[in-house]
């Protein structure tokens, strides 16, 4: 008689390696660390199927603090990397890790051209606007005039839009959270992990030591209701602390605007947020809206399905498979022209495709 065994579900603390966390105390990191590790057994996947890839910056020394694979890459191309990961072996969950200095500068090019692809990743954007690592310069995404150390005067440089450049990118899923709101951070990033395609998501992060407060509007408890606006699927775009404002298209400017409800406006005159539309145009001009005069959108931005790249590569290999058969290595190199370089520094023309 044998006795079925099961395996004991996984926990937080199956995610939590055996490093020291090393982040400044009170950086927003230790939320994110906090929620991907709580996810992740929250999945069902097998501890083995992760891998966590990192570029450079404070947010770059996650892969450490998971016990998962993973690999801390150079500045930038951690899209790159991950790509050739996820294309090589398409059964692994792969997560990037990555700063708005990381990906939205020496990495834009990587970063719009694996959205573009639609490669399989989940990526997931710190973005505290300013450089943290190397001691508080202006980032891609610093406000106009910021002043750093980098900026003395202000920074003078128009500020990237993260979610702009991924929908530009025509990305399938984006999504925006804030550190410090955990149970929506865990949501978004189960969201994020179903989605089959490139996951995109920005999440506000506090830098306490460079860059402290700069969502401070958003998570301080007197602030938060009025200048946050939750993004939920099939639900008119209302907020508020008594959820008296919402968010309308104004029918002469195409443009967005806020209105309050009552005397003669409710919510039928709204727009109802739909996440799967086909254009990106409305999830767009959502990503615009900023404080003060509209509330920051966090939640879905996008969702919708198309094939991912890693499947079209796997499609076209077995196409050719089944049409020429595996084939052997050894053919491959002496196909064709090929020549030997002797040791007196004479050439041997040889090869199964020379004819010889």
């Amino acid at each position: 008689m044998t006795t079925a065994t099961t395996t004991p579900p996984l926990t937080k603390k199956d995610f939590e390696s055996d490093q020291e966390v090393r982040w400044c105390p009170g950086c927003g990191d230790y939320a994110i660390l906090k929620a991907v590790q709580s996810v992740f057994p929250e999945l069902g996947i097998p501890r083995e199927r992760f891998v966590v890839v990192s570029g450079i910056g404070c947010s770059s020394r996650f892969p450490y603090y998971m016990n998962t694979y993973g690999f801390h890459t150079i500045h930038g191309r951690a899209p790159a990397v991950a790509t050739g990961l996820k294309t090589s072996r398409p059964d692994l969950e792969v997560w990037v890790v990555t700063g708005d200095g990381d990906a939205l500068s020496i990495g834009g090019n990587h970063l719009i051209h694996t959205i573009r692809r639609n490669v399989g990743l989940k990526i997931l954007l710190f973005n505290n606007r300013i450089y943290g690592l190397t001691k508080g310069q202006y980032s891609p995404t610093s406000e106009m005039g910021k002043k750093t150390k980098s900026t003395p005067y202000g920074s003078i440089d128009y500020p990237f839009n993260p979610l702009a450049v991924a929908l530009g990118a025509g990305a399938t899923f984006v999504a925006r959270s804030v550190d410090v709101f955990q149970q929506h951070l865990k949501e978004t990033l189960h969201r994020a992990a179903a989605h089959k395609g490139t996951a995109f998501v920005e999440i506000y992060q506090n830098c306490n030591i460079f860059n402290d407060g700069a969502f401070a509007q958003m998570t301080e408890k007197e602030t938060r209701e009025e200048t946050t606006l939750y993004l939920e699927h099939g639900k008119p775009l209302v907020y508020g602390a008594k959820k008296d404002k919402g968010i309308r298209m104004n029918p002469g400017t195409l443009d967005l605007e806020v209105v309050q409800l009552g005397d003669g406006i409710g919510p039928e005159q709204l727009i109802v947020w739909d996440e799967t539309r086909p254009n990106p145009a409305i999830a767009f001009l959502l990503a615009q809206l900023e404080q003060p005069r509209f509330p920051s959108p966090i939640g879905v931005f996008r969702s919708v399905e198309r094939p991912a790249y890693e499947q079209g590569v796997i499609a076209q290999i077995q196409a050719q498979q089944d049409k020429k058969g595996h084939g052997s290595l050894d053919e491959l190199l002496y196909s064709g022209e090929v020549w030997k370089v002797r040791d007196d520094g004479s050439i041997e023309r040889k090869g199964m495709g020379s004819g010889e």
